[in-house]
């Protein structure tokens, strides 16, 4: 007759329900893969996928009981880790955005907006449209299969443990945050000083011949620099995007060392 101990069934819900919390925050947490149009099931199913190929190779997990107050500090440090991980490459998606939010109100854009499922807000069309180009480019250049490879690396770098883990690596998620906005600032640079020099140019003419109107040929004039502009960056905005995507990739290593500390 088949019997299972308690201590048997307790090994297997540890081995399966802990790096299960973790890849399951990262995916709820990442680009892409946990965008609002993708159903719960589908991320759950992936997730779990994923663990029930990783969890027999991961090492031998802390002699605690699943449901204990270690048990469940255990479950709350692996969902702290997963979501920290996603969270940084999501800064990048929202670098992109913030770009194309500088360019659309620059554009005269900014009452162009529509509802955007993925963060429960409005969006500028400029910024969907950027990041339209940016998830495009992340599973070009498998951004989805190196973040992953990066989730299972985190494994050895930061092992399951009834151990604290927060302020090095949540520093170092805000210090990248403050180096990915100032690469959103570099994108949408171009644009932006473009646009500067078109409104200058036409002050000048409005300033030298007030009778042509400017204001009615203003925001043509600046909507159709916008766009020339945004045509002449499309060659250059994909390497730029792939050199985002792996500094996104790296950075989820530094953050998951400088969380072990």
């Amino acid at each position: 007759m088949f019997t299972v101990t308690y201590a048997q069934l307790n090994a297997w819900l540890t081995a399966f329900l802990w790096p299960f919390t973790r890849i399951a925050a990262l995916v709820a947490a990442a680009p892409v893969l946990g965008h609002a149009s993708l159903p719960a099931r589908v991320k759950i199913g992936l997730a779990a996928f994923i663990t029930l190929i990783v969890a027999p190779t991961l090492p031998p997990m802390p002699q605690v009981t699943v449901f204990s107050a270690a048990g469940v500090w255990v479950l709350a440090m692996q969902l702290l880790i997963g979501a920290a991980l996603g969270f940084a490459m999501q800064l990048v998606f929202a670098a992109v955005e913030m770009a194309g939010t500088l360019v659309g109100l620059q554009m005269g854009l900014g009452f162009a907006t529509f509802f955007d499922p993925s963060s429960n807000a409005s969006a500028q069309v400029i910024s969907s449209f950027l990041n339209m180009i940016a998830m495009i480019a992340f599973l070009t250049f498998n951004g989805h299969l190196q973040m992953i490879s990066a989730l299972i690396g985190s494994f050895q770098s930061v092992p399951i443990a009834a151990a604290v883990y927060g302020p090095p690596g949540m520093r170092t998620l805000v210090e990248w945050g403050g180096a990915i906005f100032s690469a959103g600032l570099l994108l949408s640079l171009p644009v932006v000083v473009a646009l500067l020099v078109a409104n200058l140019s036409l002050g000048i003419l409005n300033r030298a011949a007030p009778q042509i109107g400017i204001f009615q040929i203003g925001f043509s004039v600046t909507l159709m620099v916008g766009m020339l502009m945004l045509m002449l960056m499309l060659p250059n905005m994909i390497p730029f995007f792939a050199r985002l995507i792996n500094a996104g990739v790296d950075e989820m290593g530094r953050v998951a060392a400088a969380l072990h500390g």
